[in-house]
């Protein structure tokens, strides 16, 4: 009878571990399987929060099919302490290891709400924007001028969340003193920015930034990157340039930049100056002669007088040789491209066509019957 019976529950015994077992086994399945998350979405987990919380909040969301087992294979794989407050989002079909290691990571949000300060050629701007995960694409719920308007009462709730993401986005084009006024209207920035960078040595780019960094840190950070940009343009620039240095591959960049935000023609353009500059002949652009006038410091806001384009600035084009002695703005990357391996033209003018884009010539002639054509486009305009 004993033995009956303790052969009996070493039977359960082992019935049991294997149950156990293929229970541990079929767990671990499920926290490694592909999820049955069909649409993106962005997981919030608030300060404060732990990982039974956010479970369930996943479960809800249809993000992961059982929460315990996403609690226990967060606790077992030892990340649970690890847990980050933020915004992330969730990938469909993510499995549920994939989302522990996500908010478990580095805590930097990836969804969410974002404040974008913009620092464009022409004006200046905040935005506060929401990402839609489903389409991964920003929209925008507030934007103003934080120069001239009032702050709306969204950016100062959004600004005080903790998982909203902050960026500051340089375009191609803007000057330094531009940058140095933008980066006054961010208040989440912290210093004083002793003298305003010489021009063309910051690199537009869009930069994510943090609650308390140094504006003038960032500063050093944009310039850092502009000088690895030049270098590299330099290093790899085509023979026969008529250029002494990398600066003055950075001043012509400069200009293209200013000349053409179209990018199939930068390299056309950069022809016609490099094929002027080794003809001995003068530039005659007119943004270096705006930029003699306003030193890059806010927009001329009209059209050149014939006196100004007469007028004797170094920057003036139209009456020195060669380039002018400084950059007239922050080129991007694709104009120092351009600056270092320009088209193989014969072209020496270019004039606007009426598309947004330019007409180029190799002759006089050829390029007065542009500048007709253009000046007839500018009348039908006029008068319509």
């Amino acid at each position: 009878m004993w033995r009956s019976l303790a052969s009996n529950m070493l039977t359960f015994l082992v019935v049991g571990l294997f149950l156990i077992g293929g229970a541990i086994l079929w767990g671990q399945s499920q926290y490694t399987a592909e999820g049955p998350l069909d649409e993106a979405i962005c997981l919030r987990v608030q300060s404060g929060s732990n990982m039974g919380k956010v479970s369930l909040n996943l479960a809800e969301e249809g993000a992961v099919s059982n929460a315990s087992i996403f609690r226990i294979g967060a606790n077992y794989s030892e990340k649970s302490s690890q847990l980050k407050a933020g915004s992330f989002l969730i990938e469909p079909h993510s499995s549920m290891s994939e989302i522990v290691d996500q908010i478990t990571r580095s805590g930097a949000s990836t969804c969410g709400t974002e404040i974008v300060l913009r620092v464009g050629v022409n004006h200046l701007e905040t935005q506060v924007r929401e990402l839609d995960p489903s389409t991964n694409e920003f929209t925008v719920t507030a934007e103003f001028d934080p120069a001239v308007d009032e702050t709306p009462a969204l950016y100062t709730e959004k600004a005080a969340e903790a998982d909203t993401r902050f960026r500051i986005s340089l375009a191609e084009g803007v000057t330094s003193w531009q940058i140095v006024e933008g980066l006054k209207q961010m208040p989440i920035l912290e210093g004083e920015i002793a003298t305003v960078p010489p021009e063309g040595t910051l690199a537009p780019d869009s930069y994510e930034v943090i609650k308390g960094a140094s504006r003038q840190e960032l500063l050093d950070k944009m310039a850092a990157s502009q000088s690895k940009r030049l270098a590299d343009a330099w290093e790899s620039r085509d023979d026969g340039l008529p250029l002494e240095s990398a600066q003055e591959l950075l001043i012509l960049a400069s200009i293209i930049e200013k000349e053409t935000g179209i990018p199939e023609e930068r390299r056309d353009v950069a022809s016609v100056f490099v094929n002027r500059l080794k003809q001995g002949m003068r530039l005659q652009t007119d943004p270096t002669v705006i930029y003699g006038i306003t030193k890059g410091q806010g927009v001329l806001g009209r059209g050149l007088r014939q006196s100004e384009l007469r007028g004797v600035t170094p920057w003036n084009t139209y009456v020195i040789e060669g380039l002018p002695p400084t950059p007239i703005a922050s080129p991007g990357a694709a104009s120092l491209e351009a600056a270092a391996h320009p088209a193989a033209t014969d072209f020496v003018f270019f004039v606007a066509d009426g598309s947004g884009g330019h007409a180029f010539s190799s002759t006089l002639e050829e390029h007065n019957r542009n500048v007709a054509k253009w000046r007839r486009i500018e009348a039908e305009k006029a008068n319509n």
